[in-house]
């Protein structure tokens, strides 16, 4: 089995296991034992990378991000042993919130990993689209009115940012099919990168449009950012670290990868300055809202 094949499969086969685990100490000593298996496999990319497929690749650009992000998965899951206990003492959690936390913290770590070795930029959407829908339990798992309130603005603007990714990524379709031809070869980023100065530089242009909105939602970029606050604040501590180092690194991954193809297409406008305002913007709004918090999640939010 490649290490690609085996960070996939361990966090998948975990879930299952974690779904029917009914005690919440061997369930989270199960849940930290696969995020290090993950980790430890995912090291080994650096010494043994597999040859690129239509569907997975690794190159020198995502390597670095499925290492950190199996180690933060390793370490919030470490975390999550005592967090959880604690949870359980207080009667904050019950039964089935901890099935559910254990198995859908899996979930969402099979998810990201899968974004960023997606050689298919369509499995890569549905993979974040996933991350999305997994999020929005994570976040609602205390049941209270504030963390359903923050689960139902994610799902709803997530929901929103990630069809027009899709729209984005049907367009890029549209612009290397004549080039490449149909099927997957054509949804093949490895393929889109070398082919993309011939493909058509204007639904290049409206397809990044489309894409930098919509896993710009993802990102939190200003002003599509209204969702992140309260869902990272109102869900538990160690997913809202998984969130605030991870997930927003997928998205924010996703779009560098178009841009790439953009760069590729002297024709294409230049999506730097763009992405830069929209960067610049959030730097700002979050300076200014800084000094207004008081509860430390929010703020790091």
């Amino acid at each position: 089995m490649s290490p690609v094949a085996f960070i996939l499969v361990v966090p998948l086969f975990a879930a299952g296991m974690l779904l029917l685990l009914p005690f919440h100490r061997t369930a989270a000593l199960l849940n930290a034992t696969a995020s290090t298996a993950t980790f430890c496999v995912a090291l080994v990319l650096f010494i043994a990378r597999p040859p690129p497929t239509a569907f997975f690749f690794v190159d020198d650009f995502n390597v670095y991000l499925v290492a950190l992000t199996s180690f933060v998965a390793c370490t919030a899951s470490w975390f999550s042993a005592g967090y959880i206990s604690h949870e359980v003492e207080a009667g904050h959690l019950s039964t089935i919130s901890l099935r559910f936390y254990h198995s859908m913290y899996q979930v969402l770590t099979l998810t990201m990993l899968l974004a960023l070795v997606a050689n298919n930029i369509g499995l890569m959407w549905v993979a974040v689209e996933a991350a999305t829908l997994t999020t929005v339990v994570m976040v609602s798992i205390y049941r209270t009115r504030e963390s359903i309130e923050a689960a139902w603005k994610y799902f709803i603007l997530g929901s929103v940012g990630i069809a027009l990714a899709l729209f984005g990524t049907i367009l890029i379709y549209l612009a290397a099919q004549p080039v490449i031809g149909d099927g997957i070869d054509a949804l093949a980023w490895t393929n889109l990168r070398a082919q993309a100065a011939s493909f058509d530089a204007s639904v290049l242009n409206l397809a990044f449009v489309f894409l930098l909105v919509g896993y710009g939602t993802k990102v939190g970029l200003a002003p599509l950012h209204a969702w992140l606050p309260d869902a990272h604040a109102e869900g538990p501590t160690p997913i809202s670290a998984v969130l605030s180092g991870l997930l927003l690194n997928v998205a924010l991954y996703a779009v560098l990868r178009f841009k790439m193809i953009l760069a590729g297409n002297p024709e294409a406008l230049a999506p730097g300055p763009l992405m830069l305002a929209m960067g610049t913007a959030s730097l700002l709004l979050a300076g200014l809202m800084l000094y207004r918090r008081r509860d430390i999640k929010r703020l790091f939010a």
